[in-house]
């Protein structure tokens, strides 16, 4: 269940990066919206899951494109 609220938060999360990077013309958030939304069906796990999500999240904070 845990990793199904995961996925689904990512989900969202993954949505308002895509919206803010396309409204904004930044290609990171755009790309890592687009990851986030896709990531939970691929990565297995809970500690993979929380990781991973995390990563994505913060690559548009680091990036400059």
């Amino acid at each position: 269940m845990t990793e199904l609220m995961i996925g689904l938060s990512a989900g969202v999360l993954g949505m308002a990066y895509f919206v803010y990077g396309k409204n904004h013309t930044r290609f990171a958030p755009m790309l890592c919206g687009i990851l986030l939304c896709m990531y939970p069906y691929f990565v297995d796990g809970l500690l993979w899951l929380c990781g991973v999500g995390v990563v994505l999240m913060i690559i548009p904070f680091l990036t400059d494109f």
